[in-house]
């Protein structure tokens, strides 16, 4: 491992969850290095575009280049560019919007969102990312996932944003369950209040997940007793269709490894 690497890797994590500006001493306290150490990483990070420096406060933030950089990852993933015409389907079958997101450590990225289509303003989610536990794409893919990671993931911080977020590992793991026999995972006001989601794995040939694709909205809409099911359905539907197109089987469940 490159140290320097990794030190310049903790800068900008640093200002990612911290920002939106930091200056050379509280970098280097947070680092844990010298002060004309972090200002050589930062000066660096400069030049490549990844931070800016403030001229009024000369504090750093995140740079432009990082936004490339996030753009080209997104245009070369498999998963956000095979589902494409499969969200698109499923946001016109439900008339809700819908995400495809991956795992990101104990958070959920979200690869690609596609507005309801009769819906008013709304706000381009690409590249938010939401603890694991309280999102319905979140548990999908952890409940179809490897036992290891399961276990590692519900012995770890679990995110609360709001007073409906589950962060007792028990109940967790109850639901994670329920998912595996239904086939899909259900996130009611977890992430944000009013809101809830309906979310189903999606497999690569290899049998891991993938991620996974959901339906996101109104909890009133989407939890409804008239539509729960026929959301589910379709979203169901939509996970096994799309996890065939990325090569996998129909008796794929989940890894024990």
């Amino acid at each position: 491992m490159i140290q320097s690497v990794q030190r310049a890797a903790q800068i900008l994590r640093e200002l990612a969850a911290t920002g939106p500006r930091l200056g050379v001493t509280e970098l280097a306290e947070r680092i844990g290095v010298a002060k004309p150490t972090a200002h050589a990483l930062l000066r660096t990070l400069e030049t490549e575009g990844l931070v800016v420096q403030d001229p009024e406060s000369s504090k750093y933030a995140l740079g432009p280049g990082l936004v490339r950089l996030g753009n080209a990852y997104l245009d070369g993933h498999e998963l956000r560019t095979r589902s494409m015409i499969w969200a698109d389907a499923l946001a016109t079958r439900v008339n809700e919007a819908v995400w495809v997101g991956v795992l990101t450590g104990d958070h959920l990225l979200v690869v690609h969102h596609v507005f309801r289509p009769e819906g008013a303003v709304q706000i381009l989610e690409v590249g938010a990312t939401i603890p694991w536990n309280t999102c319905a794409l979140g548990k999908a893919i952890v409940a179809f996932g490897s036992e290891a990671t399961e276990t590692e993931l519900l012995g770890g911080e679990l995110g609360v944003l709001t007073g409906a977020s589950v962060s007792d590992p028990e109940v967790l793991a109850e639901q994670l369950a329920d998912a595996r026999s239904v086939g899909y995972a259900i996130e009611d006001q977890e992430s944000a209040l009013g809101d809830a989601g309906v979310a189903a794995p999606v497999f690569v040939r290899s049998g891991d997940v993938a991620g996974a694709i959901g339906v996101v909205g109104p909890v009133e809409r989407l939890l409804s007793e008239s539509r729960r099911e026929e959301i589910a359905v379709a979203v169901r539907e939509t996970g096994r269709n799309l996890s065939r197109e990325l090569g996998a089987t129909r008796g794929h469940t989940r890894r024990a490894g």
